[in-house]
């Protein structure tokens, strides 16, 4: 049987909806009045040559085989449309809009100590992707692994974020969940693309882009280059504020490369290439520490070769081949008196397979290995006599082999049931078996309910293990043991009329052992330790309408309780999530004109440390409220200019411990594409 869809890009939102209400076997979704629905499998592979396939025709695409069906958590997508309306620059940006996020390191000054969390989880606690391949390394000295602020959104194609049966999919460390970012497929017409951005202290970005296609080949190639001064006004308390008055050592720099190329080698087969370069540049301001005069510089590599083959026609193979590299170095003077300089060089090889096979009837199985080699070498050097005693080089290095199999089982016709198992093993610290369960109920055609439950399993990075952090002055520990616990959801989608929709998540998860760093006494540097338990329980929901035509608006929002269960610290709210975080966007569009306006709202984090006078370990920032806008002029069909007026009523507010956002800025942005 065949699955006719016409799908198309939803106007002003800054999500789609993919676990929408079962479709009839034949059914026909127009332009502007329903998401595109896909599966989650189809949703994180992500295979170049198929999403260049499915995203590439206007007008419909016909589906071979099962109807779609909903997942057990919801999928967000967010494409490329809706990241410029939104006028997202990074992947912080993008993120800081989208249900289940709470991201303080996005804007000005971002500071990458402040870091973001999905779902209470850090980081390191969710897995990040590149076109379905691991992005980061699990480095943790200097706040390394992944700095979305260096990842420029005009090589994205789209990000499509899950949870639940992910961890099965992609690796058990997905306490809150996976974020697959999608480079810009080639084109069936050659397309010349170019942007420049000014605006407030200093903000300078270029961007060029050219992508094409002929004859079962297709290609993507790009380049952007941004900076900014960060030097505004900042109260009396903030962060790094000089004698002036105004952030200083703030200045951020960076460059982005990507190339992407894929051959249909014959029509069950296709070849993919693609590799992406970031390096950046950037004083440290430690969300609070005084004076900081220390600097960061990061080169990141991520390359890729993957063969996606159609054994027959319910079967889809796809191997993947991937290198990951992040070097971090970091040097600056320790207030004014000593110099201190210290390095990270993590990489990581990577082979994938993966099977997705319509077993029978009502049984599918995705099955697969996930193989990884990470090694670190680290450095540190100091001439302060106290912290010399750690100088020197350390070599290290694991292997990480993991097996998964995923089955989805239809138990009735509007009930799917999910079962997932992910054996992992490694060299150095055993084997652990982690499970996976999930359900969705089609109830009516208006309403579905889902939920899923998944164990969870991370190990310490070689950093935390090995490495002496030259900034903080942070001690490896090697005897640290994995982060352990399981992680749950339950929720609906209702789909209310045609023009209105809605998702509704409750999520959860206890985690054990959790690690961070701790004192080792008074004057002594800290640690890093197994801290003990954290319980999070949550709500996240998101709201679309389609107004008119022209006219859409959405509503978001995260509440999110992360509590110490355990030690000093039990019964406080982990530092730097905040309880609630919420969006409201409204926006128009006719004929390339676009008016679009964004509110967002965050309650305050509890600040911890690196306090002011009169502050304490339970303080919380203040809470804040901004709205941002912008404005789309068309020029030609193919040439526009974008104004930007970002926090739109003014004054300066503390976006998270001693960070602030200044007043009203103001950017201007031109693009063509020829």
């Amino acid at each position: 049987m065949s699955l006719k869809l016409s799908i198309h890009t939803i106007g002003f939102s800054s999500l789609l909806l993919l676990s929408a209400p079962v479709l009839s076997e034949t059914a026909i979704v127009r332009t502007q009045d329903f998401p595109k629905v896909i599966t989650q499998a189809d949703a994180l592979l992500a295979q170049p040559a198929l999403a260049q396939q499915a995203e590439s025709i206007e007008e419909e695409l016909v589906v071979t085989g099962k109807k779609d069906k909903p997942t057990s958590t919801p999928v967000y997508k967010i494409n490329q449309d809706e990241i410029k309306k939104q006028g997202n620059r990074s992947v912080s940006e993008v993120l800081k809009n989208q249900p289940g996020f709470a991201i303080n390191d996005a804007g000005f000054a971002a500071d990458i100590h402040t870091g973001g969390s999905y779902r209470g989880a850090s980081i390191n606690q969710s897995i990040y992707l590149l076109n379905g391949r691991p992005i980061g390394t699990n480095v943790n000295t200097y706040h390394g692994n992944i700095d979305l602020n260096s990842i420029p959104t005009s090589t994205i194609d789209r990000i499509e974020l899950s949870s639940g049966s992910a961890s099965t999919l992609y690796g058990s460390e997905a306490f809150g969940g996976v974020i697959n970012i999608i480079t810009k497929p080639g084109n069936q017409k050659p397309k010349l693309t170019l942007g420049v951005t000014l605006g407030s202290f200093g903000q300078q970005n270029y961007r060029a882009g050219y992508a094409g296609s002929s004859q079962g080949f297709d290609y993507a190639f790009g380049w952007e280059q941004g900076r900014a001064d960060n030097n505004y006004d900042v109260p009396v308390g903030a962060a790094n504020r000089g004698r002036d008055g105004k952030l200083f050592n703030a200045d951020t720099a960076n460059n982005a490369y990507y190339a992407r190329i894929s051959a249909a080698l014959d029509p069950r087969n296709t070849l993919t290439f693609d590799t992406t370069k970031t390096t950046s540049q950037k004083g440290l301001i430690y969300f609070g520490f005084p004076l900081q005069n220390d600097r960061l510089d990061h080169d990141a590599y991520n390359i890729g070769l993957n063969w996606r083959s159609e054994l027959a026609k319910d079967s889809i193979l796809n191997i993947t081949l991937g290198y990951n590299r992040d070097y971090f170095n970091t040097y600056g003077p320790n207030g004014t008196s000593f110099y201190r300089t210290g390095d990270v060089d993590s990489q990581a090889l990577t082979f994938r397979l993966d099977h997705d096979w319509q077993v029978a009837k009502g049984i599918k199985l995705r099955w697969g290995t996930d193989i990884k080699n990470e090694s670190l070498s680290s450095s540190a050097n100091s001439n302060n006599p106290t912290n010399a005693v750690f100088n020197g080089r350390i070599d290290q290095s694991r292997f990480l082999p993991s097996l998964f199999a995923l089955g989805t089982f239809d138990l009735a016709s509007n009930l799917q049931a999910e079962l997932g198992l992910r054996q992992n093993f490694s060299d150095r610290a055993g084997s652990s078996l982690n499970p996976s369960l999930g359900l969705n109920w089609a109830a009516t055609k208006i309403f579905n309910l889902r939920g899923s439950w998944v164990s969870v399993r991370r190990l310490p990075g070689l950093d935390q293990l090995y490495a002496y952090d030259t900034v903080h002055g942070w001690l490896p520990n090697d005897q640290l043991k994995p982060e352990f616990g399981s992680s749950w959801t339950l929720g609906t989608d209702v789909k209310f009329n045609d023009k209105f929709t809605g998702q509704f998540t409750y999520f959860g998860s206890s985690l054990n052992d959790r690690i961070a760093t701790q004192s080792t006494g008074v004057g002594r540097p800290s640690k890093w330790q197994n801290i003990g338990l954290v319980n999070t329980n949550g709500l996240e929901f998101t709201l679309q309408y389609k107004i008119t035509p022209e006219w859409r608006t959405f509503l978001t929002y995260t509440y999110t309780d992360s509590r110490i269960a355990s030690g000093v610290d039990t019964g406080r709210q982990l530092n730097q999530i905040p309880f609630s975080v919420a969006q409201l966007g409204v926006g128009y569009e006719r004929k390339g004109w676009q008016v679009n306006l964004l509110t967002n709202y965050y309650s305050g984090s509890r600040r911890s440390f690196f306090l002011n006078p009169g502050d304490g370990s339970d303080s919380y920032s203040p809470s804040w409220l901004n709205v941002d806008v912008n404005t789309r002029v068309p020029f030609t069909p193919q040439i526009g200019m974008t104004f930007y007026v970002q926090n739109l009523f003014g004054g300066t507010y503390e976006k998270t411990n001693r960070i602030y956002e200044p007043s009203t800025t103001f950017r201007v942005a031109l693009e063509a594409e020829l």
